[in-house]
Formats: C-alpha cells, structure tokens, sequence
C-alpha cells in the first residue's frame, strides 16, 4: 500500500520570510546608494571646468611644440649662418693676405721707379765727380768707355720687347760718349755673329742698325744671365780699360747664388792689380702687369749682389 506524501506548497511562511528579507536589503541599498557621497565629481560645473582646463592644456602643449620647432629651425639656421660666416671670414683673411701682398709688389715697383728717377737726374755722374758710387740714390756711372748689353732673349722677355729695346736706347743716350758697343743674348751669343770679338761703333747709323735687328732677334735663352755675363768678361775683359755690362733680364734658372757669384767676380777680377775690370749693372724687368713673380725675385736677388760686388747698380724697371 502506497505511503501518501503531503503536498509541497510554494509560498509558505519560510519562503516569504527569505523574500521580505531580500526586499528589505534591496530597499536598503537604494536608500543607502542615494543619501551616499557622489565624490568631487558630482558637480557639473566642475567637470565643465575640468575639461576647459584640460582643453587649455593640451593648447599649451601644441603652443609648446610650435616653439620648439621654430626654436629648432632657428638654431639650424643660426648654425648655417656660422658656418657661412666663418667661410667669410676665410674669404676676408685671404683677401687681406692678397692685398698686402699686392703692397708689397706695389712698393717694390715704387722702389724701382724711384732708382729710375734717381738714375736719370745722375745720369752725367763720372768719377771724377764721385769718387764713390752712392747707392742710395741708385746712379749709374756713365764714365766707361765700351759698354755690352747682354739681354734675355726668353718669351716672357719677348712680351715686353719694346719696353726692353727704349731701356737699351736711354742707357746709351745717357752715356756721354761710347767707343764701342756690344749685344750678346744671356747665352753668350751675338746679335749679329760677324762682329764676335769686335766692337761696333756707336754712330746714328748703327743704333738704328741695332734696334733693327733686336726687333726680329730670336737669340737661344736659357733665362740665366750668367752664361752671357763670363762670355762677355772671357772675350772683352783681358784688352778692354774701361768696361760696363748691362745685364737686361726677368729670371734667373741657374743654381747656387754663392757658386755664381764665385766664378763671376773670379772673372771679373784683375789677377795682379786686384781692380775690377767691369761695372756690371742690371735691369730687372717685372711682367706686363706688374706682376712680380718668383722668377723675378731670384733674377733680383743675384743681380743685386752682382752688382753690389762689381761696382755697379741694379735696376727694377
């Protein structure tokens, strides 16, 4: 026989006591939740001013980046800026290099005009008038009988000729009386080769003769006038008195200055008396347009010395 079971019922007391609790802790929470602190946030007013606040922020921050990159550019071009003016300052400092320089050319060739002047104004001087040679004013004594011009014959020669033909023709004009003249090359060679040896009178006719035939000269040249200088004094020195050179040149190729002038004043020199046997001068030629290059100081700086040691005078035209 079958148990009968009582029936299950739902809603009995126990039930509703577990749901009039749960109710009740849900009511408490909603009121608890609502009289609770909504923190600092809870005030519109204070968010908007929150978000304004953060906005000018963020504008600050573009404005910031705006300044750096402008300040960046500035620098990159502050540096370009230094560098260019550094390679000005380069540019100026070679300037002033060239320029002083070019001063130095220009009273070196101021120098020169004025020993020309000075030799013009002196142009009568003799011994008898001067016993002793003034170097200060730089005049040629005019007091030799036979005078030998030995000429350059080179290319940068060549592209002054006319300016080098005038000096040979005032040299002459300024001697008073001339027994005898006489033009080598700066390699011993004679501008007309039949008159070796011998000298050519100086009468009208043969200076004309002369320029003549230096105008189409075309001499062998070795740019040294040293070879033409110990032809000159082996050919004339030994049966000439009274005796000048006239060195006409714009370079020197030769070596030792100290060996040259050895074997120059060596020839140069009488053996028994001591005297020297010719007034060696020059005349240094500085390029067409003043231009004073190395070439010309090493023919300056050994023909000044010649000279110096033999009596006579150097020249910068």
């Amino acid at each position: 026989m079958k148990t009968k079971r009582t029936p299950i019922e739902v809603f009995s007391l126990s039930f509703l006591d577990v749901i009039s609790c749960a109710f009740g802790a849900v009511v408490m929470l909603i009121l608890l939740a609502r009289n609770g602190d909504d923190g600092q946030f809870s005030d519109l007013s204070q968010v908007s001013s929150l978000l304004q606040s953060a906005a000018q922020a963020e504008a600050q921050v573009d404005a910031l980046q705006q300044a750096l990159i402008a300040d960046t550019e500035a620098m990159r071009q502050a540096q370009a800026q230094a560098l260019s003016s550094q390679a000005l300052l380069e540019q100026l400092e070679s300037s002033v290099a060239r320029a002083k320089e070019d001063l130095a050319k220009l009273r070196d060739k101021a120098s020169g005009l004025e020993q020309v002047k000075a030799r013009r104004e002196r142009a009568a001087i003799s011994n008898s008038s001067a016993p002793e040679r003034d170097e200060e004013v730089g005049g040629i004594p005019v007091d030799t009988d036979y005078v030998i011009f030995i000429v350059d014959t080179s290319g940068s020669m060549k592209a002054m000729w006319e300016r080098v033909l005038r000096t040979m023709d005032e040299v002459l004009n300024n001697h008073p009386t001339v027994k005898g003249f006489q033009i080598m090359s700066d390699n011993g060679e004679f501008l007309v080769s039949s008159t070796s040896g011998r000298w050519r009178n100086d009468t009208p006719a043969q200076r004309r003769a002369m320029l003549t035939a230096l105008r189409t000269w075309n001499g062998s040249s070795n740019s040294s006038p040293v070879e033409g200088i110990e032809s000159a004094l082996r050919i004339y020195g030994p049966k000439t008195q009274s005796l000048a050179l006239y060195v006409l040149g714009d370079d020197y190729s030769g070596g030792s200055y100290d060996a040259t002038l050895q074997s120059i004043n060596q020839l140069n020199t009488n053996a028994r008396s001591g005297q020297k046997i010719a007034r060696i001068h020059a005349i240094g030629f500085s390029r067409s347009n003043g231009q004073v290059t190395t070439d010309v100081l090493k023919f300056s700086t050994l023909m000044r010395e010649v000279t110096r040691q033999n009596d006579g005078t150097f020249i910068a035209n």
